[in-house]
């Protein structure tokens, strides 16, 4: 069973007060970040993009990009690996080539895909953690981001390396930049799972707090009127 699983079980079993203070203190992970150097011009946008990214587990991931301003809908779902592999049971295997990942649709007259990045880099994951993210571990949760074209590859590339430069974070930087081959969208008992189900302790603790850093570090990208989930008819 995963971790996550296993820490919202532990809720119903009372962990003590301070264990549970301080590995929320823990996960409150955020990172000044600059902005990126390389971006696609506002002026010319148009229509809606669509930016696939993974970084540990999905609920937490899609919760943040929820309140992103701009974004108008996230999906829960699984890339890397092929459409039959695509279950929940078959990816935790680590053995898919799949991650878990978020379809973030976003109107780029709004936010732009480097501002996307930013949340991604910044609030929403550890980029420098490899095969893992917080308790949860393995290939699944890697650190990717898959690209849907060429500017996406070149604004992405050219901010891992702005940022590898800058040394802004204390370890090298692992997210691997790969073309996007297809998004399978997970089943419905994960979207906006952490949007049901905020009192679950893996939630409480590894969520939530990424949504607060969201609003606190990146107030101009925070809409607290998140956008919610709609399965595609």
């Amino acid at each position: 069973m995963k971790s996550r699983l296993i820490l919202g079980t532990a809720l119903t079993l009372g962990l003590a007060a301070g264990a549970v203070l301080l590995t929320r203190g823990e996960a409150a992970r955020a990172v000044t970040l600059p902005n990126p150097a390389a971006d696609t011009p506002v002026a010319a946008a148009h229509g809606e993009e669509k930016a696939v990214l993974a970084g540990g587990c999905f609920w937490g991931m899609q919760l943040v990009f929820e309140h992103v301003k701009g974004v108008k809908h996230v999906a829960a779902g699984y890339a890397g690996g092929t459409k039959d592999t695509a279950q929940y049971e078959t990816v935790s295997s680590g053995t898919t080539g799949h991650a878990e990942s978020v379809e973030v649709t976003f109107d780029p007259a709004v936010v732009t895909y480097g501002q996307i990045l930013k949340v991604y880099f910044s609030v929403a994951h550890d980029p420098t953690e490899l095969d893992r993210q917080g308790p949860d571990e393995g290939h699944q949760y890697r650190s990717s981001i898959f690209f849907t074209d060429q500017e996406q590859q070149r604004v992405a590339q050219a901010y891992i390396d702005q940022l590898q430069a800058a040394h802004a974070f204390s370890a090298p930087i692992v997210t691997t930049v790969t073309p996007l081959q297809g998004f399978y969208t997970a089943e419905g008992y994960h979207q906006d799972y952490a949007v049901h189900n905020p009192d679950n302790m893996y939630i409480a603790i590894n969520d939530l707090p990424k949504l607060d850093a969201l609003k606190k570090e990146l107030p101009d990208l925070y809409s607290a009127d998140g956008v919610a989930y709609v399965a595609a008819q």
